[in-house]
């Protein structure tokens, strides 16, 4: 056999493993749905990127992602709260650097693709600040998983998550194979806030996809690893995030930065899908 033939025969075999690999990775995976969880305008970039177009506005998308997979619906952070939609002028927050809106409710766009809240067996936050769980309340019934640090950190801030009483906590220690097939795996990325984490989902069409949470908030932050002002730990940050550039080499993933506005406007909203 030629060596050209050899060489082109191995490339054909990896990437038929690739896609066993893929395909038993997806299990029961069967939809990954984004959500439009809102819009956060800054009023100062270099607030998230330190010395790029300081005084100058930035607007940031705000996602969240439903999962649907035979073993239950995951929600992947909750978004800003849906009174927010409501209010014209929008909600300031963070001292007046943050101005929040809403076009949609989320609890509308889960209406729309069938689903209630109480269908919702996960709940997994990417850390707590508001505008990812400012809709906790929707979901009394559904377990909610947080790193055990970051949920301990949460309780010492001055707004702490609105869990309902009765509310089902699963405090992780690290990362979590939510389905036990590597479908959805969380993360551990800490940095941003103590126990910051972010979430692997493995489609069998669209392939495997990291949603970044707050890990990294721009693509121009990410390639030049830039590490916002607020963040609680800065080689935590710069850690966490040479981890998901190690895991998306090796599992060959796209990285979705939630407050990429750019990129968010690239991406097909429910009720459309990915599989």
């Amino acid at each position: 056999m030629s060596r050209t033939r050899s060489i082109a025969l191995t490339a054909i075999v990896a990437a038929l493993a690739w896609t066993a690999v893929l395909a038993g990775a997806a299990g029961g995976l069967e939809r990954l749905y984004v959500l439009d969880c809102g819009q956060n305008i800054g009023k100062d970039q270099s607030r998230w990127s330190p010395g790029v177009n300081e005084g100058k506005s930035i607007e940031f998308s705000d996602n969240c992602y439903l999962i649907r997979h035979a073993k239950g619906l995951l929600l992947w952070d909750t978004g800003i709260p849906d009174a927010v939609a409501a209010m014209p002028d929008g909600m300031v927050v963070a001292n007046g650097a943050i101005t929040q809106r809403r076009a949609k409710t989320l609890a509308a766009q889960l209406t729309e693709i069938g689903v209630k809240p109480a269908d919702i067996a996960y709940v997994a936050v990417s850390h707590t600040h508001g505008d990812h769980v400012g809709n906790l309340a929707l979901f009394p019934s559904s377990t909610i998983l947080i790193q055990g640090t970051e949920y301990e950190w949460a309780m010492t801030q001055p707004v702490k998550p609105a869990f309902a009483a009765t509310q089902p906590i699963e405090k992780l220690t690290g990362d979590r194979d939510v389905f036990g097939d590597g479908s959805v795996m969380i993360l551990s990325t800490p940095g941003h806030t103590p126990g910051h984490q972010s979430l692997l989902v493995v489609l069998a069409k669209s392939g495997p996809v990291l949603l970044s949470g707050d890990a990294v908030h721009l693509r121009d932050n990410w390639e030049n690893r830039r590490v916002p002002s607020m963040n609680t730990n800065r080689e935590q940050t710069l850690a966490s995030m040479q981890r998901i550039a190690s895991v998306m080499e090796t599992r060959k993933a796209q990285l979705w930065i939630n407050h990429d506005k750019a990129q968010s406007a690239q991406l097909r909203y429910a009720p459309a899908y990915y599989e």
